[in-house]
């Protein structure tokens, strides 16, 4: 035991215990704990106080003595962190925020928005310094009521019509685009679709990309083979099951989000069709490249988007307050097999 007294016991532990049973002044434990530069030898007798005692440090009181009242807190609001997609995004987002001594505090939306809105309620009163969210769409009170008490604000994947809110997503039309002109160059003309819900920023967007590219291409956009609206692997399975035992089926298909992609690639091989159906998924997905045939995909970096939201997220911490930015990054194709089966030349 170093200098001092007994061990404190039956209540909670303070900075004076610790600095009495250090034998240091409560000024020198205030620093230590506070990430201060303080005498080696004085930080290690602290330090061995505060694991002996089982002191924990009260970080919200020390932010409210803080006179630029930060918190050292970063929110994040993501779909469900389970998504690879939500789970690569988060992992860069901490990766960043943390070099900076941040932490992370992170909750999963489940495209809820009720539930999007507790969550970020709960992360503004816990005076989170800045927020970073992939957003539902109907979340825009919330994040207006933030940027107007100064919180800055970053969204990813999706746009809101807010002013200050920085944004970080992808080219979705474009990615869409390039699907489409890879399968027309191999003769498709009968392509089908399947996209997420059509409140969703995204969907739209990929939704425009496919129309405008079968436009430009002279290829028909069949009702019957487009199907909207559905958000789940299981909702893509019962989709792909009508399209492809139906009468006049389609020769390419496009899943515009990585859950649909699996549960319309699991229909395919159950119909034998996936070495004679062209599929391009939008997403990268684990695995993916270990199918036969390997699946070809319209790939963007959820690790990009999530590093490039927290570094304009930490300018604006650090005192930016240029125009809200709205960066788009680029997607790319993957050529892996499943989106080079030839199609039927001439076939309209």
């Amino acid at each position: 035991m170093t200098a001092g007294g007994a061990r404190p016991r039956s209540r909670r532990v303070t900075m004076r215990d610790v600095a009495a049973f250090a034998g240091v002044g409560l000024t020198t434990v205030s620093r230590v704990v506070n990430g201060v530069l303080v005498d080696p030898v004085l930080t290690a007798q602290v330090r061995d106080a505060v694991e002996q005692l089982g002191y924990r440090h009260d970080a919200t009181a020390s932010n409210l003595r803080r006179t630029d009242r930060r918190t050292d807190t970063v929110g994040l609001v993501l779909e469900d962190v389970a998504n690879p997609f939500s789970s690569s995004l988060h992992r860069a987002v901490e990766d960043v925020v943390a070099e900076r001594g941040l932490l992370l505090l992170t909750g999963s939306s489940d495209e809820d928005p009720a539930r999007e809105r507790s969550l970020l309620t709960s992360l503004l009163t816990r005076r989170v310094d800045g927020l970073v969210v992939l957003p539902t769409g109907e979340v825009g009170a919330e994040l207006a009521s933030a940027r107007q008490f100064g919180t800055p604000v970053v969204c990813v994947d999706r746009m809101l019509a807010l002013d200050g809110v920085d944004t970080v997503t992808v080219d979705n039309a474009g990615g869409i685009a390039e699907a489409v002109r890879r399968l027309t160059s191999l003769g498709h003309r009968k392509i089908a679709f399947l996209g997420d819900r059509t409140s969703l920023w995204t969907a739209q967007q990929r939704w425009d990309g496919f129309v405008a590219a079968m436009t430009q291409a002279r290829c028909a956009v069949r009702t019957s083979w487009a199907r909207r609206d559905i958000h789940d692997a299981a909702a893509a399975e019962s989709a792909t099951t009508e399209i492809f035992t139906g009468r006049n089926s389609p020769t390419a298909l496009i899943t515009a989000q990585n859950l649909l992609t699996i549960g319309a690639r699991r229909v395919l091989q159950q119909l034998q069709l996936h070495h004679s159906v062209a599929h391009v998924g939008f997403d990268d997905f684990d695995m993916a490249d270990l199918l036969d045939p390997p699946l070809s995909v319209v790939a963007q970096d959820p690790a990009e988007i999530g590093r490039t939201a927290a570094t304009m997220l930490l300018a604006r911490l650090d005192g930016d307050s240029s125009p809200a930015r709205h960066v788009v990054l680029p997607t790319r194709y993957l050529a892996r097999g499943s989106g080079e089966i030839p199609g039927d030349l001439g076939i309209s």
